[in-house]
């Protein structure tokens, strides 16, 4: 991941009709330069004037440049102690992303590794992604030679630290997958950083070790998947098929292939399968035709994407195509009734002094926050290194890593072909690798850091998603307020957050994955859910109860959506430290009797999770559960431990019977919690490779079978969330946002709000300088007294 280049963008103003016939693009407005590589997109809602947009460009030139954060001087310095401390000869920070050019060697690597021309031809590069350094490693970059330049986090040694003149060498991690034999393997390559300096050098990482991993099958490419289209429409007997169903344009036909997952020894890693979903467009007008509108089905698909042939094909039911929707499509003029509301009126986010954040590389500071952002192939967006500077108390840590790690969404009908379609996103696709550019559309609005993404594609190559992941500050409602009702004066304050996400496409869905973080100490993961339902045909005059008919010949299976969330905590403990423990938090009622004689008594009881298997736990409503993450040595000024809590949203559990096939690879949803001790190589919840994964309970349900302490560890804590989903028709023919995500709230973590010190609003202060604001409100209560 890397920082866009410098640029200032206007998000969903059009063109004007001559760039867009000379295909050229608006001259930047003159403050360019001033914005240096912030992003502004003000507007969402109807489109503006040309106007508009110049009032716009000449509002930009009123920004002032955002503060870098300065690195440390060149030149050598020495401490009291007389130890020289060594400029930083590295430029990437040891969980910085991969760049472009270190991706480019650490495939040329393991390509020039193979042993023959043959193994070399057949390799395919499934992932390409930073080796995370030791915890150690990144105390040691950010107390010397990275923000946040914070010394204290060295442990202190007799005679002073022994610093180092460099950080060790970054590594890569790829997942290599040969078309010939069939195998994957991983490769881990050293990389140094003359690499990094140029794209497509002499130089060459080092191999510093490879294996096989035995009867897996690695995640699916976008580019088997766009083979595998191509190979099924070309496929006689499949045209033929079509052809009964009264479609003889293959252009017309869309194939989506699936992970066939495993139900049987069938589905045995032995082969790369594919079984795909068919759908077919209408011929119209439109430019982004629904295909999803048009379900194919009755038709059976094998597909072998090692050697990419059909190899079982069978037409089994002729299920006639549901009839054109005429309310199937969702671009502009084309929604209900072919007319869009006219009295949507521009909404303009405007900061005249420019952001209040700060951006250095990939670390973050905003207020009293600051993080480094990452990215990976598989879970997309990762936070790591999260911290709180509370005053005298100085920068508090909070977490390591943040991330979203494994979903599975399970579709609840068991006819043919829905009783497959078990996706595991992350697993069998890759969430970041999945990711969309955000530079077209106003995902974002205000003034946005855009941070890029590189990954390998399947023959080696690298890709750039640009603007991948969005920085940008929200307005939140009142943040807190009270009025005297003696006096009638008021305080309130805004509440503002910062937010950091990114969205994919995973066929029919999208998923955008935030991070909110807010001015009273709280952390916010959300997921949103639109997109396009995964439709079925029926027959007509057909319904059937496991979903909802949208429209004629269309109905929607009922599903559910889990996501799991990995938090690497590190409550008040430096890198190093071990001292957290997890308890959790239910609400009793008391007993009627002596201490209940008014029947109204209830109270907050705590229970330590003291071990692995005692903390496998499920949401509880009706207790309010939560869980509260504790420093064994730190307290605040009541002498209480200090903690940061996690509060459930809601929430829901596998509906599916406890012996359905895709809970073999997802046993990990059997409960809502789970808390291990860190350990470098767990992960995944579900294992590596979940892909036709034909063992029972890989990942998480056997990681926790050794029931390893709790009472005082490195705590990681794997949260699954989930929403059941009863398709509606409002949700056609693409799905409102929908919803869902939990909160890390402090917990007596600070001695009082953190956010009592926000100022008010300017507004706030203009209105307290007039005669109005300040005299006493007379109401009624007032005048009595």
């Amino acid at each position: 991941m890397a920082s866009t280049q410098e640029k200032a963008t206007h998000c969903c103003i059009p063109k004007t009709n001559d760039d867009i016939k000379n295909n050229k693009t608006p001259p930047p407005p003159s403050s360019t330069k001033v914005l240096q590589n912030w992003s502004v997109a003000l507007v969402s809602g109807s489109n503006p004037s040309e106007d508009t947009i110049s009032k716009r460009a000449s509002m930009a030139t009123l920004i002032r440049p955002v503060e870098p954060i300065s690195d440390p001087p060149a030149t050598n310095t020495t401490t009291s102690k007389g130890i020289s401390i060594m400029p930083r000869a590295q430029t990437s920070h040891p969980l910085d992303p991969l760049s472009a050019a270190e991706i480019s060697v650490a495939v040329a690597t393991v390509r020039a590794a193979g042993k023959t021309p043959e193994v070399r031809d057949s390799m395919r590069f499934i992932e390409v992604a930073l080796v995370e350094p030791e915890k150690h490693v990144v105390a040691l970059a950010d107390a010397y030679f990275f923000p946040p330049f914070q010394p204290s986090l060295i442990p202190r040694t007799k005679g002073g630290p022994v610093i180092p003149s460099k950080l060790p060498p970054r590594q890569a991690r790829l997942v290599v997958y040969n078309k010939r034999s069939n195998e994957t393997s991983i490769w881990i390559v050293e990389l140094s950083e003359v690499h990094a300096a140029t794209r497509g050098g002499h130089h060459r990482g080092k191999v510093i070790s490879s294996k096989v991993v035995p009867d897996v099958q690695p995640p699916m490419d976008a580019m088997e998947y766009a083979e595998c289209e191509a190979v099924v429409k070309d496929f006689p007997p499949f045209r033929e098929a079509m052809k009964k169903r009264g479609i003889e344009d293959m252009d017309l036909v869309m194939v989506d292939p699936w992970c066939v997952g495993y139900h049987s020894d069938a589905d045995a890693p032995t082969r790369r399968l594919a079984k795909p979903l068919i759908f077919c467009r209408t011929e119209s007008d439109c430019p982004i035709e629904n295909g999803y509108a048009r379900p194919v089905e009755g038709i059976h698909v094998l597909v072998d994407m090692q050697n990419m042939v059909v190899i079982e094909f069978e037409d089994r039911k002729l299920v006639p195509l549901p009839p054109a929707d005429p309310l199937r499509n969702y671009t502009a003029g084309e929604t209900r009734g072919g007319v869009d509301r006219s009295d949507v009126k521009p909404l303009q986010i405007i900061q005249p002094e420019g952001p209040s954040f700060r951006v250095s590389g990939n670390f973050v500071e905003w207020q009293k926050w600051n993080f480094r952002i990452g990215f990976t192939p598989r879970e997309g967006l990762v936070i790591f290194s999260v911290a709180y500077v509370d005053g005298s108390r100085g920068r508090r840590p909070i977490a390591h890593r943040l991330s979203f790690v494994e979903m599975v969404v399970p579709y609840g009908d068991p006819n043919e072909p829905h009783y497959r379609k078990n996706a595991f996103d992350a697993g069998e696709d890759g969430l970041g690798k999945n990711a969309h550019s955000l530079k077209k559309g106003c995902d974002c609005l205000g003034y946005i850091k855009y941070f890029d993404a590189h990954f390998t594609n399947f023959t080696g190559g690298v890709e750039t998603i640009e603007n991948c992941v969005c920085l940008h500050e929200e307005d939140h409602g009142i943040l807190w307020k009270h009025q005297d009702w003696r006096t009638g004066l008021a305080e309130v304050r805004r509440s503002r957050r910062l937010t950091v996400s990114f969205i994919c496409t995973v066929a029919n869905y999208e998923y955008g994955f935030f991070w909110h973080f807010y001015q009273d100490g709280k952390i916010e993961a959300e997921v949103k859910l639109t997109g396009i339902l995964s439709l079925g045909a029926l027959q007509p005059g057909e319904t059937r109860k496991y979903g909802t008919t949208i429209a004629p010949g269309l109905y929607a299976p009922v599903h559910q959506h889990f996501f799991v969330a990995r938090m690497d905590m590190a409550v008040d403990c430096k890198p190093g430290e071990a001292f957290n423990q997890v308890v959790e938090v239910n609400l009793k009622v008391e007993e009627p009797g002596k201490n209940n004689v008014h029947n109204n008594a209830f109270y907050a009881e705590e229970e330590l999770l003291k071990s692995e298997l005692q903390a496998m736990r499920d949401c509880d409503p009706l207790s309010a559960r939560h869980w509260i993450v504790r420093n064994t040595r730190n307290v605040n000024r009541t002498g209480q431990l200090t903690g940061f809590k996690l509060v459930p949203g809601s929430n829901c559990l596998p509906l599916a019977g406890s012996e359905a096939k895709f809970l073999r690879r997802a046993t990990f949803l059997k409960h809502n919690l789970w808390v291990t001790p860190y350990s470098r190589e767990e992960m995944h919840p579900g294992g590596e490779f979940p892909n036709q994964n034909p063992r029972v309970g890989e990942g998480l349900a056997t990681w926790v079978k050794q029931n390893r302490s709790l009472e005082e560890a490195d705590i990681v804590l794997w949260y699954v969330f989930g929403v059941t989903h009863v398709p509606r028709l409002e949700d056609w023919p693409v799905m409102p946002v929908e919803r869902i995500g939990f909160m890390l709230m402090p917990h007596g973590f600070f001695n009082s709000s953190p956010a009592v010190d926000v100022p008010p609003s300017a507004t706030d202060l203009e209105l307290k300088d007039t005669d109005i604001a300040t005299k006493p409100i007379q109401n009624g209560i007032i005048a009595k007294l």
